[in-house]
């Protein structure tokens, strides 16, 4: 215990105050001055503030008024080293007189010399009238402290409702409080156990501290009441603020949420929220809040462990059951003794048997850690709880996608966790600068977003861009997943071209990863985002890369024949049928042979219409019932529509060769842009004939020409033509001599694999 400590247990005995008896004292003295006085014993330090040896007697009065005239130092002596050292042995002596009556055990105030235990009611040198009310309530509330954190780490702070010794400036900054240049032991003690102050002490501090306002000091706020609220501070403790002063008071319960300066992670610039520290208010919160008691998969286990009463917060089915139950068999063989009185962080450390475990003081974040399918612990008496990871959820074995299968080739395909999803790439990418950043996406459904990129080869502004699109999303939800994230980030409009690539393949989705793209998981969604993209990428497909490189480039111009083919064929022999003599002699069997009782371009529109509802069909219909359906549509369009003179032979022809090459397009949205592109080119040559093919065409490539993909030309390597670039499209490459990445992406490392010499 340091002097100042025990000048300040004298300070607190009930006396007669130096004003009731005319000595009337008007000073103004920092306290940090006078500690340092008493424990340095300069008086050279009594030229702080322009304090003289008046000012210096009066303080000692405030502090000690029944002792001080003893102490008192002669105004008419001038300041010297003489006249401090002796008024310092005078004080010596006084505190020698004072240890005395120190308890044996310094951690114990309840203990005397003797050892003998203090009861309420027994006299105590040391113990006033105030100092006995604060110990017949310590008796009754006597409860272990959690750790403080922050610079105060390691000293045990005093309860809700405390405050050290009754005096306002207890809870000083932190650089008073946290023992600076002093010891451990001199910080610990009884002070700390004093309860909190009673009217009759704020009248009495009222009068010693004069005209001071209590605004100047930088007050820590332990025990949570009459300090900073809610919006102020992460140390505001129980959440007890003091709406003055420009902040948001917040209650203990800290309902709704506050915009405020402070803002934890993840919670969309709302303020931190406190935990009740107390488990009734706490689970009665939940009941509020989370739907305890009213939904039944919110479950709440209420159990004491080690002596500390504990409550475990989970939702059935997002949540291990197994798991939390080996980790209740395992803390029910604690005692009591075996629980420190930082409770919390011998749980943390010692005693919870699980792999991932954190330390959450955010309410809103730890609802969300828990309706992801984490587990939080709480502590009575703690306002921090414990977040362990115990997410199982429902989900679905790795199947081989029904998009973009393969002769060749692994059979394993993204599932709607993404947990599950990114294991499956860190499979292929065993690249320690692989990154994986999550951001979480939705007011209300909080969806995981994971981005990820290889660190030294993907260009960092394409990551910071995606980066601040995604953060950007303001919206209640995306349920939707990938579909909806993509709309508000690319904001393509009307535009029917996909500006995002889609698969569901892991290899597909490392292998652009090593070009340089970013790939984007959603929770909930078997597909991943792969950006940027361009035209030709899209009309790529795994099974190219899964063959010898010259079959490889068969397989590409012929998909690419079957592109063109569903885009363009339809609409020209529209041209030449209704122009027959645009057809030189040699191609006068392509026009129609008869004509239908339809004019041609309402026939073709009536087969898209038709092709579509079967395919809708197909998709809704059950898998056995689906070739079923198949035939009938076959024939029934096919055949009776033809007989009946609907249809006539070459329109079900041209149509058959238009869906065949739609149904060759890896990637489904291209497929569904060209659709909407040859309807419109079929109406533009009805109306116009040649003029309209022509604009329609012109049209349609202006427009792909003008998109960009997070800004990546949309056509490239074509326009802006890139020589390079445009082989690699053209020509299956082989790997060895595939040696560059695209100059598209702008990759840190242009090589894909070391010089030579370089091994």
């Amino acid at each position: 215990m340091t002097k100042w400590q025990r000048v300040k247990r004298i300070g607190g005995e009930k006396e007669k105050p130096a004003e009731s008896r005319g000595e009337k004292r008007d000073f103004s003295i920092d306290e940090d001055w006078m500690e340092a006085f008493l424990l340095e014993g300069s008086g050279d330090l009594g030229e702080r503030n322009g304090a003289g040896e008046e000012d210096l007697a009066a303080a000692l009065v405030t502090e000690a008024p029944n002792r001080a005239e003893s102490f008192r130092i002669s105004a008419d002596r001038p300041a010297s080293r003489g006249v401090a050292d002796s008024a310092d042995e005078d004080w010596a002596s006084l505190l020698a007189e004072e240890d005395k009556s120190v308890p044996a055990d310094p951690s114990n105030p309840f203990e005397g010399n003797s050892g003998k235990p203090l009861h309420h009611g027994e006299s105590a040198d040391y113990f006033g009238g105030h100092e006995r009310k604060e110990l017949a309530a310590l008796e009754k509330h006597e409860e272990t402290e959690a750790p403080f954190a922050g610079p105060d780490a390691g000293i045990v702070p005093v309860s809700k409702g405390r405050t050290d010794r009754g005096r306002p400036d207890a809870a000083d900054s932190s650089e008073d409080r946290s023992g600076a240049g002093r010891s451990e032991e001199d910080s610990s003690g009884e002070d700390r156990f004093i309860e909190g102050r009673t009217d009759g002490d704020r009248s009495r501090e009222d009068k010693s501290d004069g005209d001071r306002p209590s605004e100047d000091r930088s007050w820590k706020n332990r025990s949570g009441q009459g300090g900073p609220g809610k919006g102020d501070s992460e140390e505001a403790g129980s959440g007890k603020g003091n709406p003055e002063k420009g902040k948001s008071g917040k209650g203990k319960s800290g309902k709704g949420r506050q915009a405020g300066n402070n803002s934890a992670p993840g919670t969309n610039g709302d303020a931190l929220e406190p935990i009740p520290d107390d488990i009734e208010e706490f689970v009665e919160r939940l009941k509020e809040e989370a739907g305890y008691k009213t939904s039944f998969d919110v479950i709440v286990r209420q159990m004491t462990l080690g002596g500390k009463k504990t409550a475990f917060f989970m939702l059935n089915g997002l949540s291990s059951g197994q798991l939390m139950t080996e980790i209740l068999e395992r803390l029910t063989f604690l005692q009591a003794d075996a629980v420190t009185s930082h409770a919390l962080e011998s749980f943390m450390n010692l005693f919870v048997p699980a792999v991932q475990v954190e330390q959450e003081k955010d309410w809103n974040m730890m609802m969300t850690g828990v309706l992801s399918g984490s587990t939080g612990m709480y502590i009575d008496g703690e306002s921090t709880m414990l977040i362990i990871d115990t997410k199982m959820f429902p989900m679905r074995g790795p199947e081989e996608p029904s998009l973009e299968r393969v002769v060749r080739g692994s059979r394993d395909g993204f599932v709607e966790t993404m947990l599950m999803n990114v294991s499956l790439v860190r499979r292929r990418l065993r690249d320690p600068m692989l990154r994986l950043e999550n951001i979480r996406v939705g007011e209300r459904t909080r969806s995981d977003v994971c981005v990820a990129y290889i660190e030294d080869i993907a260009d960092k502004e394409l990551v910071e861009s995606i980066r601040d699109k995604i953060t950007a999303v303001k919206l209640d939800g995306i349920p939707l997943a990938d579909k909806q994230l993509e709309e508000a980030t690319v904001k393509r409009g009307w535009n029917p071209y996909p500006l995002v690539r889609y698969s569901e393949r892991p290899d597909v989705v490392a292998a652009h990863l090593l070009e340089g793209n970013v790939a984007v998981f959603v929770d909930t969604s078997p597909s991943v985002m792969i950006l940027p993209t361009t035209f030709f990428d899209l009309v790529q497909h795994a099974e190219e890369n899964r063959q010898t490189p010259f079959i490889g480039t068969y397989l590409r111009w012929l998909r690419f024949f079957g592109i063109m083919a569903s885009l363009f064929l339809v609409p020209i022999w529209l041209l030449f049928a209704m122009n027959p003599h645009l057809l030189p002699p040699s191609l006068a069997f392509i026009g129609p042979a008869k004509l239908g009782k339809l004019p041609l371009f309402v026939q073709f529109l009536l087969a898209e219409a038709g092709i579509d509802l079967m395919r809708m069909a197909a998709i809704h219909t059950p898998t056995p019932l689906a070739m079923a359906i198949s035939l009938v549509s076959a024939i029934l369009v096919g055949d009776i529509a033809v007989q009946t003179g609907l249809f006539i032979n070459e329109v079900i022809l041209y149509m058959a060769i238009a869906a065949i090459g739609m149904f060759a397009t890896p990637s489904y949205e291209l497929s569904l842009a060209n659709r909407i592109v040859r309807l419109l080119l079929i109406c533009l040559v009805a109306a116009f004939h040649i003029p309209g093919l022509v604009l329609g065409w012109t049209a349609v490539f202006v427009l792909l020409v003008m998109q960009r993909s997070f800004n990546r030309p949309y056509m490239w390597p074509f326009i802006p033509f890139d020589p390079k670039g445009m082989v690699n499209i053209m020509l299956r490459m082989p790997v060895m001599k595939n040696k560059k990445r695209p100059n598209l992406l702008r990759p840190q490392q242009r090589d894909k694999m070391p010089d030579a010499e370089g091994g």
